[in-house]
C-alpha cells in the first residue's frame, strides 16, 4: 500500500529541500497547504505555516537560526476553529518566530463567516410593525462549517448592526419592581404586540455599574404592568446577589431596561432579528446600503487564537506584528445569561450572608464566584510573547486576554475598536473555584502575569455590548507597566488595576499606570473613574495621566457617583500624584494603609497633558479615535443633602456644623429653612455622606438632590469672564401636583437655550455666575451664584432691563410654581438662610 504524505507535510519537505540559510514562510488566502510557503507559492492557512515551523524547531535545523517569519499576504483568512499555539511552537530569544502582515497591505484573520443572497421581505411577517413594511431584507442564514450559530453581532461593510430592541437610540424604560423571592420583574406593559409568545426575549438591566442579561421565560400581562420571568441559572442569580442589584429609587429612578430579541422591536434601519427556528434573518438597511453588494458578516467564532503554554513549558517568543483579528461573537447570554459582579466577570454563584464573616474577611456580607468572558486572543502560561501594531476590531467580548502565567509580554502600539467587551485584559481575577474576596496568593510564582509592557495602544469604542466591562482592565498583575496609551468612548471605566476588595497583602505590586490619556469614559455606568483600584498594591504608581470629558450617563444610578480617579476597597500602599484633571473629583473608598495622594488636579502641570497618550511614532492610531461628539459631558457640580426632623424637636445646629467640620474633603456651606437643614457643595461620595448623616443622627430624613435638571453658566454669555469667589442664594419651591404640567415645565427648560435666549441673556447681564436649578419629586431647589459680595437685590432686577422675555419667562414659570408647606398665603419662593 502507498502511504500518502499530508500536504501540509510535502510542503514542510519542499521547504527544507529549497532553503538552507533562512526561512520566510509565506501564506496568502488563496494559497495552498500544498505549495511550499514560498512567495510565489504561497500557504493558505496560518496553522500550517504553525505546524512547519514546529517541525524546524524539532529538527533543529540550521536555517532557523536567526529565526521564522511567516508572513501573511493582504487577504481575509477565515477560520473553522482557532488557531493553537503550544509549547513546541515556541522561539528562542536568538531565533524568535515572527508572524506578520507585508508592510502597508491587511491581513485579517476572522472568525466571521458570510451572508449573502438578501432579498426585499414581499409578504410581511405577523406582528411586524407597519413603519418596517416595505423595508425590511431576508435571508438565509447558511452553516457554518455544518453548524447553525445562534450569532448576536452583525456588521454590514464592518459596521455594526443592532438586534432589535424596544427602545430606540439610547432610551430605556425603567423597572416598576423586583421581587427577589419570586425572581420575578414587573415592568410597564410594552406598546408593541402580543410579545407573550415571542421566542428568545431578553431583558437588558442596567444596575449600578454593571448591567445584566436576562432569558425571559415567560411575561404575563396585567393592564398597563407585566410581570417577566426568567430563565435558569441567570434567574437565580440575578436575584439573590446582592451587588450590583437592580436600582429601586423615587429619587434618581429606577434601574433602566429595554427588551430585545424580538420581530415586533424591528423597527427601524440598521436593526436586525435572527429567526433561530427557521434559519432567516431580517435587516433592515440604513441609508446608502445596498444588499445585494454589502458583505454582512456574521461571527461564527468567539475565540481566533489560542497561546496555551504550561508552567514548566510556557510558549516564549512569539511576536505578532501588524496583523488584524476580527469578528468574533459572544454567545454566553443566549445560553446561560450574564450577570456580571464587574469587570464583565460573571457570576456563576453569589448570595449573601445570614452571618457575616469569612476566615480571610471577618465583615464580608456576601460571597461571589466568577468566570471569564470568551476573549478573540488567550494568552496563557508565555513569555516574551509580542503584539505590535496589530488590531482587535469588530469582536463580540474581549479583544486581548493575557490571562495566567505570563511574563515579560510586550503589547504596544495597537488598535482595539468596536469590541463589546473589555478591549485588553491582563492577569487572574479569580479562578472559577475561587471565591472572589480571597487574595491570590499562588504558591509558585510562575502562575503570576507579570513584568508585561502595555504602551501606545489606542482603545476606543469598545464595551459596547457589556457596558460593565472597561478599556483596559488588570485583575492580579505585578511589576505590569500601563503607559501612554489612550482611551476613549468607553460605557464605564477607562483602566482598572486591581481585583479583591482586601486589604491583606497579595501578588500585586510594583505597578505602573502613568502617561496615559483618558476621555469620554463612563458613557454608561457609574460608580466610575478614569483610573479605578482595588486591593493592596505596594509600590504601585500612578502618576502624569491625563484625564476629561466624562460622559453625562443618562441612566445612572446616581447622577453624581463618577470620578477621575478611585482608590476602591482594599486600596493600599500605592502613590496617585501629578494627575491633571479638570477637578479634584476623586473617591477613596475603605482604603488600606500607605497611600499617598499629592498634586492631582488642574494645577497640575500642562506638560502632563501634552506628554501623556500615544507617542509620536504610533500618531497614526488616531485616525480611528472615536468619541460621542453629541453626547453631553458631565464636570463637577455641587450636590444638595437635605435633612428633615421626623420629631417636633429640631436637629441642633451645632452638632451639625460640628460633624461636617470633622469630615474629610467635604467643601460645603450649610443652610436652614423652617426645621430643615440643606447641605450644599461638593461631595465626593454622597452615598456615603447620607449613610453617614443618618447614623449620625436619629429620627431624620435625608433627601438628596443628585444633579441639576437645569444649569447656566458664564459660558452661554459674551463675556464668559469668571468671579473669582461666589456667594450661593438658595431658595426652595414646589412644582404644582398635576405630572401634564411638571412635564411642561422640564420641557421648557430642556429647551430654553435654544427657544428662549433672552432669558439666559437677562441673567449675563445681571452678572449671574451660574444658575442651576435641582428636582426631588415636586421639590425645586434653586441657587443662583453671585460675585462675593454683591446683593441679589441690586442684580436681579438687571435680568429685566430691556428684556420683556424674561418677564414673561417669569410670569409662565410662576403657573407652574407652588408655597411649600409651612409657606405663608401667596408665598411661592423661600429663601434659605446660610448658617456660619
Amino acid at each position: 500500500m502507498i502511504k500518502r504524505l499530508p500536504l501540509c507535510l510535502f510542503a514542510f519537505l519542499m521547504l527544507i529541500a529549497s532553503h538552507g540559510h533562512a526561512v520566510d514562510i509565506y501564506v496568502a488566502s488563496n494559497g495552498s497547504d500544498s505549495n511550499p510557503g514560498t512567495q510565489d507559492k504561497p500557504l493558505a492557512t496560518l496553522a500550517c505555516a504553525l505546524r512547519k515551523v514546529r517541525e524546524l524547531r524539532r529538527q533543529n535545523d540550521p536555517s532557523i537560526v536567526g529565526g521564522v517569519h511567516i508572513i501573511l499576504a493582504e487577504g481575509i483568512y477565515k477560520l473553522y476553529e482557532p488557531v493553537f499555539i503550544r509549547p513546541e511552537d515556541a522561539g528562542t530569544a536568538s531565533s524568535p518566530t515572527y508572524i506578520e502582515n507585508i508592510p502597508g497591505s491587511k491581513a485579517v484573520i476572522s472568525g466571521g463567516f458570510t451572508i449573502g443572497n438578501w432579498s426585499p421581505l414581499i409578504n410581511p411577517l405577523p406582528g411586524l410593525s407597519k413603519n418596517a413594511r416595505g423595508k425590511i431584507w431576508v435571508a438565509n442564514v447558511p452553516l457554518a462549517n455544518g453548524n447553525f450559530i445562534p450569532f448576536r453581532q452583525l456588521w454590514i461593510n464592518n459596521i455594526k448592526a443592532k438586534r432589535a430592541r424596544d427602545r430606540n437610540a439610547d432610551s430605556m424604560y425603567r423597572i416598576l419592581s423586583w421581587n427577589k423571592k419570586e425572581e420575578t420583574c414587573w415592568i410597564p406593559t410594552p406598546k408593541t404586540f402580543s410579545l407573550q409568545n415571542a421566542e428568545g426575549m431578553e431583558m437588558f438591566i442596567h444596575q449600578w455599574w454593571a448591567v445584566a442579561i436576562l432569558r425571559i421565560k415567560k411575561m404575563e400581562v396585567h393592564g398597563d404592568s407585566s410581570k417577566l420571568f426568567f430563565q435558569q441559572p441567570e434567574s437565580r442569580i440575578q436575584s439573590e446577589h446582592p451587588w450590583p442589584a437592580p436600582w429601586i429609587s423615587s429619587e434618581t429612578g429606577n434601574s433602566a431596561f429595554y427588551l430585545t430579541n424580538a420581530m415586533q422591536f424591528l423597527d427601524e434601519p440598521g436593526e436586525w432579528w435572527l429567526d433561530v427556528r427557521n434559519r432567516k434573518i431580517y435587516y433592515w438597511p440604513r441609508p446608502g446600503e445596498d444588499l445585494t453588494k454589502a458583505i454582512v458578516t456574521a461571527p461564527a467564532l468567539e475565540t481566533l487564537l489560542k497561546i496555551e503554554g504550561t508552567i514548566d513549558h510556557p510558549v516564549s517568543n512569539i511576536y505578532f506584528k501588524g496583523i488584524s483579528f476580527e469578528h468574533t461573537g459572544w454567545l454566553r447570554p443566549s445560553l446561560y445569561g450574564h450577570v456580571p459582579l464587574q469587570a464583565g466577570m460573571y457570576m456563576t454563584d453569589a448570595y449573601k450572608l445570614k452571618v457575616p464573616g469569612t476566615p480571610y474577611k471577618q465583615t464580608l456580607e456576601n460571597q461571589a464566584w466568577v468566570g471569564r468572558p470568551a476573549a478573540a486572543v488567550k494568552v496563557n502560561y508565555a513569555d516574551s510573547l509580542q503584539f505590535e501594531s496589530c488590531s482587535f476590531e469588530h469582536m463580540g467580548s474581549t479583544g486581548l486576554d493575557i490571562e495566567k502565567g505570563n511574563y515579560d509580554c510586550t503589547i504596544n502600539g495597537n488598535l482595539f475598536k468596536d469590541i463589546g467587551g473589555t478591549g485588553l485584559l491582563a492577569g487572574v481575577y479569580s479562578d472559577e473555584s475561587t471565591e472572589v474576596h480571597i487574595p491570590y496568593e499562588p504558591k509558585d510564582e510562575r502562575d503570576i502575569t507579570r513584568g508585561l509592557m502595555i504602551s501606545n495602544n489606542l482603545v476606543t469604542g469598545v464595551t459596547n455590548e457589556d457596558w460593565g466591562c472597561v478599556g483596559i482592565g488588570a485583575g492580579y498583575v505585578k511589576e505590569t507597566t500601563i503607559t501612554h496609551n489612550e482611551i476613549s468612548d468607553v460605557s464605564y471605566t477607562g483602566i482598572s488595576v486591581g481585583w479583591g476588595w482586601t486589604k491583606t497583602p497579595n501578588v500585586m505590586r510594583d505597578n505602573k499606570i502613568t502617561a496615559n490619556r483618558i476621555h469620554h469614559y463612563g458613557k454608561h455606568c457609574y460608580d466610575v473613574a478614569a483610573i479605578y483600584t482595588l486591593s493592596a498594591q505596594p509600590g504601585t504608581l500612578i502618576s502624569e495621566n491625563y484625564i476629561d470629558s466624562i460622559y453625562k450617563a443618562p441612566y445612572a444610578h446616581i447622577p453624581s457617583h463618577w470620578f477621575y480617579l478611585y482608590t476602591d476597597e482594599g486600596s493600599s500602599d500605592m502613590t496617585v500624584r501629578n494627575n491633571w484633571c479638570p477637578s479634584s473629583k476623586f473617591l477613596q473608598n475603605a482604603n488600606g494603609p500607605g497611600n499617598t495622594w499629592e498634586n492631582n488636579g488642574p494645577q497640575v502641570s500642562l506638560d502632563v497633558k501634552r506628554n501623556a497618550g500615544i507617542t509620536s511614532f504610533y500618531q497614526a492610531l488616531l485616525k480611528d479615535r472615536q468619541v460621542a461628539s453629541s453626547w453631553p459631558i458631565n464636570h463637577e457640580i455641587p450636590v444638595m443633602l437635605e435633612i428633615i426632623s421626623r420629631t417636633s424637636s429640631n436637629i441642633n445646629s451645632a452638632d451639625l456644623e460640628t460633624f461636617l467640620a470633622n469630615q474629610k474633603k467635604l467643601d460645603v456651606r450649610l443652610y436652614q429653612y423652617f426645621n430643615r437643614y440643606v447641605i450644599y457643595g461638593k461631595v465626593p461620595d454622597l452615598g456615603a455622606l447620607t449613610n453617614d448623616i443618618s447614623n449620625q443622627f436619629k429620627q431624620i430624613q435625608v433627601r438628596s438632590y443628585n444633579e441639576p435638571f437645569y444649569e447656566f453658566n458664564r459660558d452661554h454669555c459674551t463675556n464668559k469672564k469668571k468671579a473669582e469667589d461666589w456667594d450661593h442664594i438658595l431658595l426652595t419651591a414646589n412644582l404644582v401636583k398635576d405630572q401634564k404640567m411638571i412635564d411642561e415645565y422640564l420641557a421648557y427648560h430642556q429647551t430654553q437655550f435654544t427657544k428662549w435666549p433672552e432669558v439666559s441673556q437677562g441673567f449675563c447681564a445681571a452678572d449671574f455666575q451660574q444658575l442651576l436649578v435641582y428636582r426631588n419629586g415636586r421639590q425645586l431647589m434653586l441657587v443662583i451664584s453671585i460675585p462675593k459680595g454683591e446683593s441679589l437685590d441690586k442684580l436681579n432686577p438687571k435680568t429685566t432691563e430691556n428684556n420683556p422675555r424674561v418677564a414673561e419667562w417669569n410670569k409662565i414659570m410662576s403657573k407652574y410654581q407652588e408655597g411649600i408647606p409651612g409657606t405663608k398665603p401667596g408665598e411661592v419662593w423661600v429663601f434659605l438662610k446660610e448658617l456660619k
